[in-house]
């Protein structure tokens, strides 16, 4: 079981939507990450929606403005959501 401070404070990032569920990008967890899903377009503020998830659950599809963007599990729960 996870027990991370996202969670405590009540935040779910894109790894905890259901699919066909959205969100807004509230910030970006990881420093070094965050570099490489801003230039992916996902920027604070930006909405995004739950695509599809792979058979295992790993990785996942997200879209985000108008285009599919593939993550895996560990990407995505560093874009938390508002």
């Amino acid at each position: 079981m996870r027990n991370t401070t996202e969670e405590q404070q009540g935040r779910k990032s894109v790894r905890d939507l259901n699919i066909g569920e959205s969100g807004v990008i509230c910030c970006l967890q990881d420093p070094e990450m965050g570099l490489k899903l801003l230039e992916m377009g996902c920027i604070p503020g930006t909405e995004v929606k739950l695509n599809s998830r792979a058979p295992f659950g790993d990785p996942i599809t997200i879209i985000v403005n108008d285009y599919t963007l593939s993550l895996r599990l560990d990407e995505a729960e560093t874009i938390l959501l508002k």
